[in-house]
């Protein structure tokens, strides 16, 4: 059984890519795996280190805002898409897989589209509520598509049913236990608030989160964890200004990057973030209450969409960075702080939605293709 993952851009797109194709190894060790991506990006670094074959090709995306800059650019990615299209036929024809599977990012569409051209079994999975432009015209293509929530399903005209499968979610999240969290970072039983806003950080969350730790801390009502993220180093002198002594405070644990992302996320009773697919899942695994900030720029606002995929639920709030201010912030967080059964009911709708063995329905969809 030989079967190519295509993925690129995001650890959203690279990382269940890499979950599948790694249970498919644990349950089908002769199975033969290759990665085709490109050598610019995460998946690069990403699926080597994961003990996968990796191939790369030349492709960029479309710039969609009007200018100068773009227009050559997107002259150049014409030129790479020509050239990808042939680069991806010569490097399924030396591998004959039985299966091609496009997880997203550029790289998805010249390796899925060729190879459903050349008669191979072809599969998508779509991570976000609102489908990206790729996927939207491989799924009249692909003879399997996977959705990580069903809401995606109205947006896409597929060649067969499409099934929900949900997002896998590392296992370290799944097994971490809440007491053991607190006790090890010395929390006690107020209330924990857990906010981030990426590795890079956001600054718009960062900044809320400043004046909303200024507003709060003194009040004993709650803990505070929160990622500042590489761009955000200039947060702890931000709330130094506002008279929050970081050093002296038990109760408030500011830091540059989440490492411990299964602890934070057991330790928390309401989540503070921006509203990407693999994040969600991860709050619907662990079932906390949560106020989404969606990032506005990204393809097709796609995490607006996610985002409101949980609100529906009565799940989660949601307050978009255009409407963001210290106030609304504070009313949300006040609101869920003052009712710990609204965060409770929040935590249970929010683990309704979650899919658990999420790799496994992936994997098992992948192999019936290429068996």
């Amino acid at each position: 059984m030989k079967i190519v993952f295509a993925a690129g851009g995001t650890g959203g797109h690279i990382n269940p890519a890499i979950a599948a194709a790694g249970e498919i190894r644990e349950n089908y060790p002769d199975a033969e795996i290759l990665f085709i991506g490109t050598k610019e990006k995460m998946e690069s670094r990403l699926v080597p280190k994961a003990g996968f074959d990796f191939k790369t090709i030349s492709i960029s995306g479309f710039q969609r805002k009007l200018s100068v800059k773009n227009i050559g650019r997107n002259i150049a990615t014409l030129w790479r898409l020509a050239g990808a299209g042939r680069a991806v036929r010569k490097i399924l024809k030396e591998f004959e897989p039985d299966a091609v599977v496009g997880f997203g990012g550029y790289v998805s569409g010249p390796v899925v589209r060729t190879a459903a051209k050349m008669g191979i079994k072809t599969a998508i999975h779509e991570q976000n509520a609102f489908p990206g432009v790729t996927n939207k015209v491989l799924a009249k293509k692909a003879d399997a598509v996977m959705l990580t929530v069903k809401e995606a399903e109205k947006y896409l005209q597929c060649k067969n049913p499409p099934v929900v499968t949900g997002l896998p979610v590392r296992g370290e999240i799944l097994k971490a236990d809440r007491d053991f969290a607190r006790a090890e970072m010395g929390l006690d039983n107020k209330p924990v608030i857990f906010s981030f806003g990426g590795s890079l950080g956001a600054r718009t969350i960062n900044q809320a989160m400043v004046n909303l730790i200024a507003s709060l801390h003194d009040k004993n009502k709650c803990s505070f964890i929160h990622g500042y993220g590489q761009y955000g180093k200039w947060v702890p002198e931000a709330l130094k200004e506002k008279g929050v002594d970081l050093e002296n405070e038990k109760s408030i644990d500011v830091r540059e990057y989440i490492y411990d992302m299964d602890k934070c996320l057991a330790a928390a009773d309401i989540i503070i973030c921006r509203a990407g697919a693999s994040t969600l899942s991860e709050i619907e695994a662990v079932g906390r209450a949560s106020i989404l900030i969606p990032s506005p720029n990204v393809a097709e606002n796609h995490q607006y969409h996610n985002a409101m995929a949980l609100v529906n639920r009565n799940a989660a709030k949601i307050i978009e960075e255009k409407d963001l201010t210290d106030e609304k912030l504070l009313q949300a967080v006040t609101e869920l702080l003052d009712s710990e059964s609204l965060r409770e009911e929040m935590g249970r709708n929010a683990s309704k939605a979650w899919i658990p063995d999420a790799q496994k329905k992936i994997s098992e969809i992948i192999v019936s293709l290429a068996t």
